[in-house]
């Protein structure tokens, strides 16, 4: 036990690490099915040929990038709650940790999505997959300032910010397909 509180340090740095390199994985994948689905409109040879690569593309990074960070990041989250179980007695934590399972949905229904893009049975549209991204960038938000605010933002401050930063990403979407259509 001692080793795991001696280096608390050490988790939390491979824990952060891993962290970015998971959320990098997931940002990157819903780009690649967003990719792959617009692809259906492309003449059958091209379609073909990109829809091949795009899953060449989602296997690797799903499978030695993004998974492999998921794992890892449990494990050293896992590892820092052993090292100082005094963080689940704060309720931040328990915030925190439900935005982490919320997450790992997240993930294992991209991992969905991957495996009927690859069979052509996916019903996504590129709107919806654009939209399913936020949803992974409205997690980071929440999760980042849960853990750096703590108790300190307060629960109403924590919940319009949580909001208000999900009403500006569709504000954002809004405005990128009015432009994208000019």
């Amino acid at each position: 036990m001692s080793f795991l509180i001696e280096n608390y340090a050490v988790w939390k740095a491979l824990h952060i690490i891993f962290v970015v390199s998971w959320f990098a994985g997931l940002f990157y994948m819903v780009r690649l099915f967003i990719y792959h689905t617009e692809s259906n409109t492309r003449p059958a040879d091209e379609k073909r040929v990109l829809q091949e690569q795009f899953n060449i593309m989602q296997s690797r990074l799903w499978y030695v990038i993004t998974t492999p960070a998921m794992i890892l990041t449990v494990v050293f989250g896992t590892l820092m709650l052993i090292a100082n179980s005094g963080l689940l007695k704060m309720s931040w934590m328990h915030i925190k940790l439900t935005f982490v399972v919320i997450l790992l949905v997240y993930h294992f229904i991209c991992q969905g999505i991957m495996n009927r893009l690859r069979k052509g049975s996916s019903k996504w549209t590129s709107g919806h997959l654009r939209l399913w991204n936020e949803l992974a960038t409205l997690l980071l938000v929440a999760i980042v300032f849960l853990v750096i605010m703590k108790t300190s933002l307060g629960w109403l401050g924590g919940v319009i910010g949580f909001f208000g930063v999900g009403i500006a990403l569709m504000l954002g979407i809004r405005l990128y397909k009015k432009f994208r259509r000019n």
